[in-house]
């Protein structure tokens, strides 16, 4: 399965609104600016976005978007369902052979749960993890 940009840039999106949290609506352009984006494209993704009750507009001189609930009740998998459908890899119909089947759902129900249990907190609270070796060496 691979994402398009209308999945990326949604969490882009979502990602942005949830580090102004708390904060006051965040325009569109502001988050197309800060992320060399597309203004255009990004009005494109908001509505559907808005439509499945994830986040809210405000209207007005200093409007713009806002979460619609915690960042932490909001999912990955939420995101990705709205502007991309439903995740699977594959078509796969009835002529399938079972275990080429059984393989496929596996794959869609591990993607499913990855994007389930990734919180938008999760996202922007993301720290990489360095994985120095902790070899000495002596001369």
């Amino acid at each position: 399965m691979k994402i398009s940009t209308k999945g990326r840039y949604g969490l882009t999106i979502m990602m942005e609104l949830a580090l102004k949290f708390g904060e006051g609506p965040t325009s569109l352009k502001s988050i197309a600016e800060k992320n060399g984006l597309s203004e255009h494209y990004l009005e494109q993704l908001i509505a559907p976005l808005r439509n499945a009750g994830l986040v809210k507009s405000i209207r007005g001189a200093y409007g713009g978007y806002i979460l619609a609930r915690e960042s932490a009740t909001i999912t990955a998998g939420d995101i990705i369902r709205v502007l991309e459908g439903p995740i699977s890899p594959v078509d796969f119909t009835e002529e399938d052979d079972p275990a080429k089947r059984d393989l496929w759902l596996r794959i869609r129900d591990g993607i499913a749960d990855v994007l389930d249990s990734t919180t938008l907190s999760d996202l922007i609270n993301f720290k990489e993890e360095t994985h120095a070796d902790n070899y000495m060496f002596y001369i």
